[in-house]
């Protein structure tokens, strides 16, 4: 579910082909054209009806309106991406239900290509795939660090994208599967989600995913992003879950000999079917990512990235004349009346309709910027709200990667540990044999110096070990006791979090609904001006005396007859 690079299509056709075209959703979100779909959700671009502001818009597919297990999880999407707050993953700007309970989610606009595009294409070179699973293990960093796992990573919701002239920026989309804790009234015990080709095989085996799964899943993208093909394939969805519990993909270096070693060690690891094996969680990913592209010779894959150029222009807003016009085309109303009635004699339904054009432009200039002022306090608000998630998203990450550090030094400590175990029952059991053979001699006196020699040996060989043990089991103690310390820091932190979103959705929710109240009332005015308009237009265009007028006010762009909308959900 993603907006895709997409023009405007005709408005005929889309109305035609989908009847939402034209629709106003929330009495805010006027919809323009379907620009994707995906298992859940159909996503259309979208405009805010009187601020200039293009947005992806996400509705519930109308077959699944029904499925109340669906919704909870749409709503879980919104509140996951918003908590987790990550340059590389879709920001959503608002969240609610329609009167007729429709479910909605108000992205920000992407325009660019999904990765399954460039994928279709073939490989692409180990540079360019590195550097593009770099900005994903960073952001699923920030997201399992916050307790969030999206469980359905594929090409298919990676958009690339150019921000601030960076191209293949990554955007993460569809958190429509990820969860916060697990929810059993949300699914079915045992239900399998997920795209086969991508899924980790303790998903196949209808277990829950964890960060692990996820990390999974970018083995498998890295697979296909530098050998041009996925390690498993099956038309057969069951044979596909097979080879993901179980199967061994071919090493990508059989089907890529250049490729450097080094990437296919991290590719191995990542598709380890124990998740014990692969990398303990993304920071650790992400640091051998990045010692990877130190090591990786320069490319010029930029230079010919299909994204080069930059993203297209925004189309154009629809032809209706906006607010501040309306008292212009009122005016212009009025001296073709007075023109083609110069004894003021005009039918009352014409006269009244001017006047009633004058009227809503009047109501409208003051309900304008009524809902200006209330849409600045709601931006500021969301501003303020994204840079607190945003402060409080690094400070977990920053304590998160450490903590990371320090268990993987624990791991290696409780290696080390248990070999020194072994070494020290070795060498106990070398200090009995030297005592038992040193009171042995002692009973015969033949050779008493040596064997006593050799037994003062293997027990000071034996404390030496103790120590090297008790030192290690110090140290690992110390850094154990620092990773609860960082945990217990990232778990207040964590629910600093979502005691502030909660409330912060509470004070956005409102001034949504004041806004959507307000614009309602816009959209009645803005139905009433174009009816009014038309009227006056259709009367007018048999009076020879003001053709040149009506001309000029219907060739004038800023002045096209306002488009009439489709009836408000709300």
């Amino acid at each position: 579910m993603q907006a895709q690079r997409s023009g405007p299509a005709p408005s005929g056709t889309a109305k035609a082909s989908d009847p939402m075209i034209g629709r106003v959703i929330a009495g805010r979100y006027r919809l323009e054209t379907r620009v994707g779909e995906g298992g859940m959700g159909i996503v259309y671009r979208a405009r805010h009806v009187l601020i200039d502001r293009v947005v992806a818009l996400k509705l519930i597919r109308p077959d699944l309106r029904g499925e109340t297990h669906l919704r909870a999880w749409m709503l879980r999407e919104a509140r996951a991406a918003n908590r987790v707050d990550h340059a590389h993953i879709i920001d959503i700007h608002d969240i609610g239900e329609t009167e007729e309970g429709e479910l909605y989610l108000v992205m920000e606009y992407l325009v660019g290509a999904s990765l399954s595009t460039e994928l279709a294409r073939g490989a692409v070179p180990v540079a360019r795939a590195t550097d593009i699973l770099e900005q994903l293990c960073a952001a699923l960093a920030r997201a399992h660090d916050l307790g969030v796992v999206h469980r359905d990573l594929k090409s298919d919701n990676i958009l690339l994208t150019t921000r601030g002239g960076r191209k293949d920026f990554v955007k993460i989309l569809d958190f429509g599967l990820a969860h916060l804790a697990m929810d059993p009234r949300l699914a079915p015990k045992g239900a399998i989600f997920g795209t086969p080709e991508y899924m980790s095989p303790e998903q196949a085996r209808g277990e829950e995913a964890g960060p692990q799964s996820d990390l999974y899943a970018l083995g498998i993208l890295f697979y296909e992003m530098v050998t041009g093909q996925l390690p498993f394939r099956s038309d057969d969805r069951e044979t596909l879950l097979d080879l993901q519990r179980s199967g061994t993909a071919v090493r990508p270096r059989q089907l890529k000999p250049d490729l450097l070693p080094q990437a296919e060690i991290v590719i191995l690891k990542l598709l380890e079917k124990d998740r014990r094996k692969r990398f303990q969680d993304a920071h650790h990913l992400h640091e051998e990512l990045k010692g990877l592209q130190r090591v990786l010779p320069s490319t010029p894959w930029e230079v010919n990235s299909p994204v080069d150029g930059g993203p297209p222009p925004l189309p154009p807003p629809p032809q209706t004349p906006a607010v501040i016009e309306w008292a212009s085309r009122a005016a212009s109303f009025a001296r073709m009346v007075s023109r083609a009635y110069p004894q003021a004699n005009s039918p009352a339904e014409i006269s009244g309709a001017v006047n009633q054009l004058w009227d809503l432009a009047a109501k409208a200039n003051r309900l304008e910027g009524e809902v200006a002022s209330h849409t600045r306090k709601l931006e500021a608000l969301e501003r303020r709200g994204r840079a607190l998630r945003a402060e409080i998203g690094r400070k977990v990450e920053e304590l998160a990667h450490e903590e990371s550090r320090i268990l993987r030094d624990v791991t290696t400590e409780q290696s080390e540990i248990a070999r020194l175990k072994e070494v020290v029952q070795s060498a106990e059991k070398g200090a009995i044999l030297a005592r038992h053979q040193a009171d042995a001699v002692a009973l015969t006196g033949d050779g008493v110096r040596g064997i006593f020699e050799r037994a003062g040996a293997a027990i000071a060989m034996l404390e030496g070990r103790r120590e090297q043990l008790h030192g290690h089991e110090q140290r690992c103690a110390q850094k154990d006791a620092q990773a609860r310390d960082l945990r217990r820091q990232i778990d207040e932190l964590r629910s600093q979090l979502a005691r502030y979103a909660e409330a912060l959705e509470e004070d956005l929710a409102s001034g949504r609904e004041r806004v959507g109240t307000r614009t309602r009332e816009g959209v009645g005015y803005e139905k009433s001006f174009g009816d009014l308009s038309q009227t006056l237009i259709s009367h007018l265009k048999t009076k020879p005396e003001v053709r040149d007028m009506l001309a000029e006010v219907l060739q004038s762009a800023s002045m096209a007859a306002p488009q009439r909308p489709a009836p408000s959900d709300a």
